[in-house]
């Protein structure tokens, strides 16, 4: 039976129906439907909606579908469940017969799904700083074992001026610095809870909102059930600050793959990370690093789909924001199976600090510093740059 077939006398086009279905990707949140659930059921209780009995029986329910969903493999092979709201009404009919259908009283699929995703967002915030963490780490180790060997740093693709290989290392440190920190305030602005929101105007139960938050360790309950139906900032901004550190690590491969090359031999790509070519027995590819600069596309492109299916929504929930969900879903899988393997390339990759010193101490980048000894004798800046210059030449 479906959540709203009440007001309809005829089925839906059956293309149509299995279209419009979004269990097939929103199955991912069914643990944050549950737990969102479990805080519903409580609430019901205490506002009187159904009784301590029926809420045991509810709960009782819902942690035997938890339970399932980790063992049974075919657990969510279900063609008829429109999206993961329903699969659990289904599964908890199915269970505890219609006591089942109460425990959607007082509530909206619109509240639910934002709360939802809230959990699932602010679950993958946690889980990429611990991964953050060891990316930093594998950075800092490679760092400090380079010691005083020094290279060419560049600008505009030229050699500039020599740096240490630390200096270098350390630069991607700031920027992954910024990547986590923009992580961490995007979970601060997303942890309040919509439960209680209704479809679009609230509640049509007295239910403890703030109760329902602090369960599911909400700072708060949203201050307003229009917004919080339709918001989607969240969204917005952490797939954002996914696309920043997706382009941080395609710069970072980029250079990786630059300096492993045999003009500039300051790496040996690591054959675990590496494939070979099928035509020259020679080749060692680094497809990881070039698997990083095109995701780092998907991502980015995956921003603009967001922005682009938002921009022109009214207020309040529009089936539009369905489409919001696999933009997420795939930046977010990205970014958790991408940031291990990048670990593991940056522990295993070979530098050739001899050479990276040698090529530091060729094509005159002690110029701006021969050019201050000169300012420190008393000759003009720009006389000096000119002088050196000359020499150069």
């Amino acid at each position: 039976m479906k959540m709203w077939s009440g007001r309809f006398r005829q089925p839906l086009d059956e293309k149509f129906e299995r279209w419009q279905r979004s269990f097939p990707f929103d199955c991912i949140l069914i643990h944050y439907e549950l737990a969102a659930s479990r805080a519903h059921t409580r609430a019901l209780a205490l506002c009187g909606a159904i009784s301590d009995a029926e809420r045991e029986t509810i709960l009782s329910g819902l942690s035997q579908i938890a339970d399932r969903a980790k063992s049974i493999a075919s657990f969510f092979a279900d063609p008829d469940a429109e999206d993961v709201h329903h699969f659990v009404e289904k599964q908890l009919v199915t269970l505890i017969g219609d006591t089942g259908y109460k425990l959607h009283s007082g509530r909206s699929r619109n509240e639910q799904i934002a709360t939802d995703l809230r959990l699932y967002v602010r679950d993958s915030i946690d889980t990429l700083q611990g991964l953050f963490a060891d990316w930093m780490g594998a950075i800092l180790d490679r760092a400090k074992q380079a010691g005083e060997a020094a290279m060419p740093a560049y600008t505009h693709m030229q050699r500039a001026e020599p740096v240490l290989v630390a200096h270098w290392l350390l630069a991607y440190i700031e920027m992954f610095l910024r990547d986590a920190s923009r992580l961490s305030d995007c979970r601060k602005r997303l942890n309040l809870c919509p439960l209680g929101s209704g479809a679009v105007a609230g509640a049509t139960l007295p239910l403890d909102r703030a109760e329902m938050a602090a369960e599911l360790y909400f700072d708060a309950p949203t201050g307003n059930s229009i917004d919080a139906t339709s918001d989607r900032d969240f969204v917005l901004e952490f797939v954002s600050a996914l696309s920043q550190t997706a382009l941080h690590l395609s710069r970072w491969a980029e250079e990786m793959l630059l300096f492993s090359t045999q003009e500039y031999a300051f790496v040996s790509l690591p054959e675990p990370y590496s494939t070979g070519s099928s035509a020259m027995p020679q080749k060692k590819n680094g497809d990881l690093l070039e698997l990083v600069r095109a995701k780092a596309a998907r991502i980015i492109g995956n921003q603009n789909a967001l922005l682009v299916t938002i921009k022109g929504l009214p207020l309040a929930y529009n089936k539009d924001l369905q489409e919001t969900q696999q933009p997420l879903f795939e930046s977010t899988r990205t970014m958790l199976t991408m940031l291990p393997l990048v670990t593991g390339f940056m522990r295993s990759v070979e530098f050739h600090l001899e050479s990276m010193q040698k090529a530091a101490q060729s094509g005159f980048m002690n110029a701006w510093a021969a050019a201050t000894y000169l300012v420190r004798l008393g000759i003009p800046s720009r006389l000096a740059h000119e002088q050196v210059g000359k020499a150069v030449r």
